[in-house]
């Protein structure tokens, strides 16, 4: 079983290539963020031409999420339970459902802007609802996996030049404690370190040529519990997906596994 997560930055920008990457990949469930589309803009006649069931938390700004299977999408939950909202609204940030053997969420988590904004503070209430939120399934016995854009790097090893972002948002040791809240509740990062190359990156900023530089960030990530990883025969990102005109700013992180 293949899955994986991928920020699209606009799946309709995106959906030439996220249709033929789903193809040529053979991937069985994709969590995806930043849709920027309403949940009738979805494209999910065309998904479901390739045999993808689709569920969406969109709304038509520039967050939205969505889980695209073809083994099943059961019991679907639109939202972060206990979430917080942020100006008043509740943003679509979060969606969860069983696809298969494995039951599966696909997170958006905001930004956080500067340190002293109030969408920082709004992003470490959401980390530790996300927490709260994933407790029960995290320790169950069944394969659960949190994947998607926590848009915090873990450690200073996951940023190209650590001293650049010193006083940022993405590195601060408040997001990092939050993500690390969230490993206790039974999760672990799947994603094996070293890879088969250095700095596993999974961001690149569009300007100053950061791609080709490689001076990005791992900020996408896939946090399993015990019988998921025990299952992990691969993880990677795809790099390949991150290269040419009309690409996204994120690269697709895969994960392999065997039941």
């Amino acid at each position: 079983m293949r899955i994986a997560t991928w920020n699209v930055n606009s799946i309709t920008a995106r959906l030439p290539r996220l249709l033929a990457w789903l193809e040529s990949t053979g991937t069985d469930v994709l969590c995806v963020q930043e849709t920027k589309c309403t949940a009738e803009q979805f494209p999910a006649d065309e998904l479901r031409e390739l045999g993808y069931e689709s569920a969406v938390n969109a709304t038509g700004r520039w967050n939205g999420v969505a889980l695209i299977s073809r083994v099943g999408l059961d019991d679907v939950v639109t939202g972060l339970p206990g979430g917080p909202a942020y100006d008043g609204t509740e943003e679509p940030r979060a969606i969860s459902a069983t696809c298969g053997p494995v039951r599966l969420w696909s997170v958006y988590v905001p930004n956080g802007r500067e340190v002293t904004h109030e969408h920082y503070a709004y992003k470490l209430r959401w980390l530790e609802a996300l927490r709260g939120a994933v407790a029960a399934d995290a320790t169950g016995p069944r394969p659960f996996a949190v994947l998607g854009d926590y848009n915090v790097a873990p450690t200073d090893e996951d940023v190209w030049d650590p001293a650049l972002f010193e006083g940022a948002t993405h590195v601060t040791p408040a997001e990092r404690d939050a993500l690390a809240a969230l490993r206790e509740q039974g999760l672990s990062d799947v994603v094996p370190r070293p890879l088969k190359y250095d700095h596993p990156f999974t961001f690149w900023d569009y300007r100053e040529l950061r791609f080709p530089k490689n001076r990005g960030m791992r900020i996408d990530l896939a946090y399993g519990n015990a019988p998921f990883t025990a299952a992990v025969k691969d993880a990677y990102v795809d790099r390949e997906a991150r290269k040419g005109k009309g690409a996204s700013d994120h690269a697709p992180v895969v994960v392999d596994l065997e039941f």
